[in-house]
């Protein structure tokens, strides 16, 4: 076998001196005899250098506590590489034999990982963990956090050098996370809804900020067959060959969709507020119940919960639903107005209502009130048309997002919130994030377990689809609070974003009690398990000691695979 992992065994550890002298003669034997044939790995240097010849040999194994060690200060700055050398003291690991369970796979395929040292520009050399996850769908409540009675690691990190060849290990035992049984994403029926997005031709051509992805997981059952929802698309500076272009890109992808040019020469507000009238007179209105205008770069994580949400709604009365910012000085600034980019939902009557006003709405006058000082506002147009007209009020959902944060949005996304819509994920000032790839997992586990929390018993915490992150301190937090890992603009009063967060705890960044390994990429199998790439890098600037030292020098990539129900 090659690259086999250490076993934990106290009596035989290497802090005695005999134990040593046996352990390197029976190295040496054991390479005399077998030609080299092991190729077992150790944290000593020593026996590394006995190994040279051994190619498949992981290069290097760090014990957990390496990323900090409780015998040190706050303020010690020894990074990981230190205790490269240093000897644990291991016990037993129970260990699958991947023979039983032919369904994991635990060997190291070297064309991937170099694929991803290239992609994501890392060390030659770099931490590699892959951990399979056995979903287990049972009828109970869905929690924020989970906690696991396993531990996330059963051993050792291991450093891969991308120049070498390694032979498959045993798997550990995977761990088996409870989840709810919700539905999943391929059986939604978002045929009450019409949705209505102006963009431009070049933001919808451009693969930066290109929403067609996003659109087939909440417009489609994820093979190329509509869910029942419509999309109005209004492109600014199309041609006639761009419309067909973006017609047969959304038709190939099995989006329901309909494009028209939009009028350049109308005020930006003016083309939001058209949306309406559009979506209105679009003969497939007839049956729907709720028209929604959208930004190109909201995202709807679970249709079914959106679904069963608006179930709720009387669609027959005029109805105007949304969200306000999560700053108060955005609402202070644009007034309490459904704020676009969470989405603005409309019943089919409130549209009449605004399609039956549109010249008033549209007017001059109209789009100079609906100027906040940051130039006309569509969301400040399409509400003063309602309060013009109706005593209809916004009816407010708090669980649409839009997202007015700036910086590291890792304490919105680790916070095991279940949200229907976000927004302002493609950076451009705002935060990045990648809800595409997030939700790829609720094809194994159901829309419920996108971002929820396992916790496991080494302190280690899995934002499903967002991050894994480590806590080498323990978790003394309470983590059911948001931590302020963001902040809002352009100026942050500190509680600025408390009225819908609620007070945010302290951030961890710079503290050496948290680094995390951020997810960048996933993939549904053909066997229709799930595979998630969490990266981290070493001179991240979140991931340092408290005297601004790195809490690792080495790059790490983390595998999760998680597997449906019934595989074993």
């Amino acid at each position: 076998m090659g690259a086999t992992i250490t076993r934990k065994n106290r009596c035989f550890g290497t802090r005695n001196p005999l134990a040593r002298a046996l352990a390197f003669t029976c190295g040496v034997f054991f390479l005399g005899a077998f030609l080299f044939r092991s190729e077992a790995a150790d944290v000593r240097t020593a026996i590394l250098k006995t190994a040279t010849s051994a190619k498949d040999a992981v290069t290097s194994q760090r014990p957990l506590n390496s990323y900090y060690s409780e015998g040190l200060g706050d303020g010690d700055d020894t990074p990981m590489e230190k205790w490269e050398s240093a000897d644990p003291e291991p016990t037993k690991t129970d260990v699958t034999n991947s023979s039983r369970t032919p369904s994991m796979e635990c060997g190291y395929d070297m064309d991937r990982l170099c694929d991803w040292q290239k992609k994501y520009q890392l060390q030659p050399k770099f931490e590699y963990v892959k951990r399979y996850v056995q979903v287990s769908r049972q009828n109970i409540p869905r929690k924020s956090m989970t906690k696991l009675q396993q531990q996330f690691l059963p051993d050792f990190m291991k450093v891969v050098d991308t120049k070498k060849t390694y032979h498959a290990e045993e798997c550990p035992e995977p761990l088996t996370v409870p989840v709810t049984m919700s539905p999943f994403p391929n059986t939604a029926n978002a045929s009450d809804f019409m949705f209505g997005v102006s963009t431009t031709y070049q933001r919808f051509t451009d693969p930066r900020t290109s929403p067609v992805k996003e659109w087939t997981y909440w417009l489609t059952d994820g093979q190329g067959t509509s869910n029942g929802g419509k999309l109005i698309l209004m492109l600014i500076n199309a041609s006639d060959d761009d419309l067909e272009h973006a017609s047969a890109k959304l038709r190939a992808a099995g989006i329901d969709a309909d494009i028209f040019r939009s009028n350049p020469s109308m005020p930006m507000a003016v083309r939001y507020l058209t949306l309406v009238p559009t979506m209105y007179y679009h003969p497939a209105t007839s049956t729907k119940r709720w028209l929604v205008t959208a930004d190109d770069d909201t995202f709807f994580p679970s249709m079914h919960a959106l679904t069963e949400q608006f179930e709720q709604y009387d669609h027959t009365q005029p109805m105007y639903i949304g969200t306000l910012s999560e700053d108060t000085q955005q609402t202070a600034r644009h007034g309490p107005s459904a704020f676009g980019g969470a989405g603005v939902f409309v019943s089919v009557p409130m549209a009449h209502l605004i399609a039956s006003n549109y010249d008033t709405c549209r007017s001059d006058a109209a789009v100079r009130a609906a100027d906040s000082g940051w130039g006309p506002q569509g969301d400040i147009l399409l509400r003063r048309c309602i309060y013009d007209h109706s005593d209809v009020r916004l009816t407010l959902l708090h669980s649409l997002w839009q997202l007015d944060l700036y910086g590291d949005p890792s304490g919105f996304y680790e916070s095991g919130i279940k949200p229907l819509s976000l927004h302002h994920y493609r950076g451009g000032g705002w935060h990045v994030a990648h809800p595409w790839h997030y939700t790829k997992v609720a094809s194994v586990c159901g829309e419920d377990c996108t971002l929820q929390r396992f916790q496991t018993g080494d302190n280690f915490v899995v934002a499903n689809g967002f991050s894994v992150a480590y806590y080498p301190r323990g978790i003394d937090f309470d983590a059911n609070q948001f931590e302020r890992t963001f902040a809002p603009a352009p100026e942050d009063k500190g509680w600025n974003l408390d009225y819908a967060m609620g007070p945010q705890r302290p951030a961890l960044q710079g503290t050496g009690r948290k680094i995390s390994w951020d997810l960048q990429e996933a993939a549904v199998q053909a066997d229709g398990s799930v595979s998630q790439v969490y990266v981290r890098k070493h001179d991240d600037w979140r991931w340092k000691n408290p005297g601004g030292s790195w809490m690792s020098d080495v790059d790490g990539v983390m595998e999760l695979v998680w597997l449906p129900e019934g595989r074993e």
